[in-house]
């Protein structure tokens, strides 16, 4: 393709400098590769006579090819820089000089916020503290407690205030974080119904800071478990590290994670699945059973998280794009899910608990984002009209208010979140 693109137009005062991508994928650089548009057979029309020409066939197959020269811009100079007078070039040099400075700044401020989320998480530490003696039943709630509680309940309308003269349970709330965890979507899809005996020992998830000392930024997730029947670990530790240096987009950049190594009790592994098979002798003609372990769905796979193919790896060809984009996914649920924790459900175990979070995580925004309005005569005779709506249908989740109006309440326990988030 020609560096130099023709340009009409009287009024254009300058040619495009620069075609170059927005942002590298912040996940496993290189993972992601930019694909053009195929025209497929199924858009093509038949040629034969008497054929009506479909204008929005045709239509849709000139986008297609404009998005695939577009999709070939990208990354490749116009041509414009390289024309330059040399002296201009020594200004461009000077202005990438500066932007060394503005990187600079910006990673240091990305390393205070991470100090302040540091000083923070210290200063909720007693309340953590407390709301553990109160799920483990060794503490009871306070007056003051249950009043401020009464007044967040309040918030929904659907809220019957709780008598006054009942002492609070000294057992506990059992299950506590069983039901937070299974109430995030992502976590509920990982959690098998062979995984609930073992997480209803589940009795704290805390979590910690990475120390400068130890190289690299990041955080850790600790879950804490009482004495069980599958393994020995008292605790499960999941450790996300981030790069040294703050990526393009001014955040952190994940690196990578490392899990705790289970001790499972022998016949309680989860991640597996045993089966029996009878194998026959080839010689002897005699039989014998052979008990095989393969790999199945499990949340405790959640501690053996996947691993970024290295640079060198990618470069000798050594996956196929479809493996690298199957990696990436992984790799992308794995940081996406620890960061969910980390940010919404330690701070607040207790809306995931009792299902209020879920009206503030926008489930429905993407999808509908995905269909557009009919028109009225296009609705006619296309649905069936004896849908039920019975009790016995599954519920529709109440959403929550409009973003922006009536939201989610400020998080205390982050600070500045948009700002400070790390990505």
């Amino acid at each position: 393709m020609s560096s130099n693109l023709n340009i009409t137009g009287s009024n254009i005062t300058a040619p495009t400098p620069q075609n170059t991508p927005l942002n590298q994928a912040p996940i496993a650089l290189g993972l992601s590769r930019p694909t053009v548009p195929d025209i497929t057979e199924d858009n093509e029309q038949d040629d034969g006579d008497g054929a009506d020409v479909d204008l929005g066939a045709v239509q849709n197959q000139m986008i297609g090819m404009v998005h695939g020269r577009l999709a070939e811009l990208v990354g490749k100079s116009s041509g414009y820089i390289e024309s330059l007078p040399v002296e201009v070039k020594l200004n461009i040099e000077g202005l990438k000089g500066i932007q060394v400075k503005q990187n600079e700044l910006q990673n240091q401020y990305k390393r205070e916020c991470l100090e302040l989320e540091k000083k923070y998480l210290g200063l909720q530490k007693p309340l953590y503290d407390r709301r553990h003696a109160i799920i483990s039943g060794t503490a009871q709630p306070t007056r003051e407690e249950l009043d401020n509680g009464e007044k967040y309940s309040k918030e929904d309308e659907e809220y019957t205030p709780l008598p006054k003269d009942v002492t609070p349970s000294s057992e506990g709330i059992p299950h506590f974080w069983l039901t937070a965890l299974r109430n995030h979507i992502a976590l509920s899809e990982l959690i098998t119904d062979r995984d609930v005996d073992a997480l209803k020992h589940l009795v704290d998830v805390q979590l910690a800071y990475l120390d400068d000392k130890s190289g690299k930024p990041g955080f850790k997730i600790l879950f804490i478990f009482s004495a069980n029947d599958f393994f020995e670990n008292d605790v499960l530790e999941k450790t996300y590290l981030y790069q040294e240096e703050v990526g393009y987009s001014g955040d952190f950049v994940y690196d990578r994670a490392i899990g705790s190594e289970i001790r499972w009790k022998e016949d309680k592994d989860l991640t597996k699945e045993f089966e029996i098979k009878k194998q026959r002798n080839k010689n002897t003609n005699r039989t014998r059973l052979v008990r095989k372990a393969k790999p199945t769905e499990s949340f405790f796979n959640f501690f053996t998280p996947p691993i970024p193919p290295s640079e060198e790896a990618i470069e000798n060809g050594d996956f196929e794009d479809d493996e690298l984009e199957e990696i990436e996914e992984k790799l992308e649920l794995d940081y996406q899910i620890g960061e969910d924790i980390k940010e919404k459900i330690i701070p607040r175990a207790v809306d995931f608990f009792t299902g209020k979070a879920l009206e503030y995580e926008g489930l429905d925004d993407d999808e509908d984002d995905e269909f557009e309005d009919l028109d009225d005569e296009d609705d006619d005779g296309q649905f069936d009209d004896d849908v039920s709506e019975s009790d016995n249908d599954v519920p529709v989740r109440r959403r929550g208010p409009p973003k922006g109006r009536g939201g989610a309440p400020a998080n205390p326990s982050n600070v500045n979140p948009e700002e400070c988030k790390q990505q």
